[in-house]
């Protein structure tokens, strides 16, 4: 029977009970165990095979003897202490997927606000004035994906029925890419010229760090939307606040920021053309689900092979 600890804490404001009940439900030779408390939860790592959660730290994971295998709740690993858990010889997973359809609907769900302008009709809704404005269509226009991840590759999907030109930018660009267009990161500037929207669902390393600049900024069309759906140091804050001010892009949607969470007197929250959302794009009812799949696979396999290696989503080793 393998010991598994879900950790205590939430996932985008959900309580873990649920996540616990998926896996119970799920795993037919599994004792699965939901600490109520602090110390509970540090007496059951002590002797747990499988512990599941956002984080764990050196010095929990000095408290294990029997850990093999440690699933990150989130898509988002370098928060971990990565070299200590290889050290100890754990397996590490994250939630790679879980997020993908409903962060690629709420990056479709942003640029098409944008496209209609429904901002500017709330606007007009809550002043009671029926006047028309002017809008535009997403069909037709070029959107650069940044990221081929599975989220990456989810935006391409939902984007293919709305005849727009889509532009990929990933770590690898000689790998087969859905998009009519591929490029490398070092090459984003020209991957963003004349764009009409740019989406970012990459990983933060130091290739990504600030990898939206003033340079692409100044190359996207004056009109194009900015939707971050990555992490906020992927764009560079203090030029996308310098390129609204001036009106040289048409918006932004955020659901992250740098910094984060987004300060109160940050000059980002004061235009009327940014959607801010505090990192929410993640959540879905069916995320404890599509978690609870992934580890469940990867125990039964483990249990099967009698090795926590090929698993699905690891990163470690």
């Amino acid at each position: 029977m393998t010991d598994v600890v879900v950790r205590r804490g939430t996932v985008h404001g959900m309580s873990m009970d649920d996540y616990a009940a998926a896996l119970r439900d799920r795993l037919s030779d599994g004792n699965v165990t939901r600490p109520a408390t602090t110390e509970d939860e540090l007496s059951a790592l002590e002797s747990a095979t499988v512990v599941t959660g956002g984080s764990i730290t050196e010095a929990e994971l000095d408290r294990t003897s029997e850990l093999q295998y440690f699933a990150c709740s989130s898509a988002g690993y370098e928060h971990l202490p990565l070299d200590a858990l290889a050290d100890a010889g754990v397996a590490v997973t994250n939630a790679a997927g879980v997020h993908a359809p409903n962060v690629s609907e709420y990056v479709l769900g942003a640029l098409l606000s944008f496209e209609r302008r429904f901002f500017e009709a709330r606007s007009r809704q809550e002043r009671r004035e029926w006047r028309s404005y002017n809008a535009t269509e997403l069909a037709g226009s070029r959107v650069v994906v940044v990221g081929m991840g599975a989220i990456g590759q989810a935006i391409l999907e939902r984007l293919a029925p709305f005849d727009v030109e889509t532009v990929s930018v990933r770590y690898s660009p000689e790998k087969d890419t859905p998009a009519d267009e591929v490029y490398g990161y070092d090459d984003i500037e020209a991957a963003a010229a004349d764009a009409d929207a740019i989406a970012l669902a990459c990983p933060l390393s130091e290739e990504t760090t600030a990898l939206v600049d003033r340079e692409v900024l100044a190359n996207l069309d004056p009109d194009a939307t900015v939707v971050n759906v990555a992490r906020g140091p992927v764009v560079d804050t203090d030029a996308l606040v310098r390129a609204l001010r001036k009106n040289a892009i048409g918006g932004a949607a955020l659901d992250v920021t740098d910094p984060e969470p987004l300060p109160s007197e940050h000059d980002l929250w004061g235009f009327d053309n940014v959607l801010i959302t505090p990192h929410n794009a993640g959540h879905t009812p069916a995320y404890f689900e599509r978690l609870a799949d992934i580890v469940t696979e990867n125990i039964e396999r483990a249990s099967t092979s009698g090795e926590w290696t090929g698993l699905r989503n690891q990163v470690l080793p």
